[in-house]
């Protein structure tokens, strides 16, 4: 299985084409396409309104269901980039509108895009986590919007694990395993808007299977810390409201995928006391559970 892991930058080549790069041998190509072509095939959308302040429309050249090779796919910024593909292809196109810089087509596309387009090439299935690595082995951070995610996945980082992802996690099943899989090596802490994050350096370089899963749940900054293992619906409960990328017409193969991974990986509630000087405490007491 081919990662989309450590995505540098685009490179522009001499046919004034870009890459997306990877330090593995999966490498997305991206260039510009100025025809208008495209939009006469395409006929069936979906509008995801206000992500970031932007309209995000789906389009295909066929009704909505999972992907036929061949395929053409659109996934359009609202004034800012639209991106094309054919399925069963590596190759995207993309055509400018009037906001369009550089900097945002490189934040929407590695952001955004490009987990949209291995969902829908169903590469991938995706939760909305944070991710990182004790001693070797990935462990994921799922939490309520709000809910502590971003901090503890910063907290882990800044102690020296290595990150895997920071908000997105690309996972897949091998072999009755499921793997994550490393995402771009920026960082977003903080929820600034149509920003890429900072660059880290320490970051998973392959898939790995997945060793444990940690609902956060954030209780008074005096509560104690507690870690309980879930099971059976509410297992599955956390599972689905930390799924990432629910398109309709994918719902029966993110519903096998969820209910494949509630069999196959823990899932465990660790109760976060909401204070920061108590972070320490719940990043001594998930190592030592993962340890034990």
């Amino acid at each position: 299985m081919n990662a989309y892991n450590h995505i540098i930058k685009f490179v522009p080549t001499l046919e004034n084409s870009q890459e997306v790069r990877s330090l593995s041998k999966h490498t997305v190509t991206i260039k510009e396409n100025s025809s208008t072509d495209f939009y006469k095939d395409l006929y069936t959308y979906i509008n995801f309104l206000n992500s970031q302040g932007r309209d995000i429309l789906l389009y295909s050249d066929r009704t909505f269901a999972p992907t036929q090779k061949g395929q053409l796919w659109a996934f359009e910024v609202k004034d800012i980039v639209t991106l094309f593909w054919r399925s069963g292809t590596l190759e995207l196109e993309y055509q400018k509108q009037d906001n369009f810089t550089d900097e945002l087509l490189e934040y929407w596309t590695l952001h955004i895009a490009l987990p949209f387009f291995f969902t829908i090439e169903e590469t991938y299935d995706f939760l909305h986590a944070g991710a990182v690595e004790i001693e070797g082995k990935p462990i994921l951070f799922v939490a309520e919007s709000f809910g502590g995610k971003s901090t503890m996945t910063d907290f882990f980082i800044k102690q020296g694990h290595v990150m895997i992802s920071d908000d997105k996690v690309a996972c897949y099943e091998n072999d009755e395993i499921f793997f994550s899989v490393p995402s771009i090596p920026y960082h977003r802490p903080y929820r600034k808007m149509e920003d890429l994050g900072y660059f880290i350096e320490n970051v998973a370089q392959k898939p790995k299977p997945i060793h444990a899963i940690y609902e956060l749940d954030k209780v008074e900054a005096d509560a104690q810390i507690t870690i309980s293992k879930l099971q059976g619906i509410e297992k599955f409960k956390s599972l689905r409201y930390s799924s990432e990328i629910n398109l309709s017409f994918l719902k029966n193969k993110r519903f096998t995928f969820l209910s494949r991974l509630a069999q196959v990986v823990p899932v465990y509630r660790v109760t976060v006391p909401w204070d920061m000087d108590r972070l320490t405490e719940v990043h001594k007491a998930i190592l030592e559970h993962n340890l034990s």
